[in-house]
């Protein structure tokens, strides 16, 4: 029996770095993962106690993201007038 292999978005390869081109599908209890564009091909057992989340660029943050100044936005309505 073979599961349905689904791409994995905002992923990005750890051989090739090649972004969207991951795809994952989880038999037999074990998880696998594969690049289409490269060979990487990676097989983790599904642990119930210490399920990972895959790093994608959404939740990976860089060095040089971390040392940001966060700064308030005002948002102005362009209807009104400021009289």
């Amino acid at each position: 029996m073979s599961s349905v292999k689904r791409f994995i978005a905002g992923v990005t390869c750890p051989r090739c770095a090649a972004m969207d081109r991951v795809r994952a599908w989880e038999q037999n209890g074990i998880r696998y993962r594969e690049c289409v564009s490269c060979d990487f091909f990676e097989q983790l057992p599904i642990e119930e106690d210490a399920l990972t989340e895959m790093t994608t660029r959404v939740n990976q943050v860089r060095e040089d993201q971390k040392q940001q100044d966060v700064q308030p936005v005002r948002i102005l309505d362009p209807g009104k007038s400021s009289h």
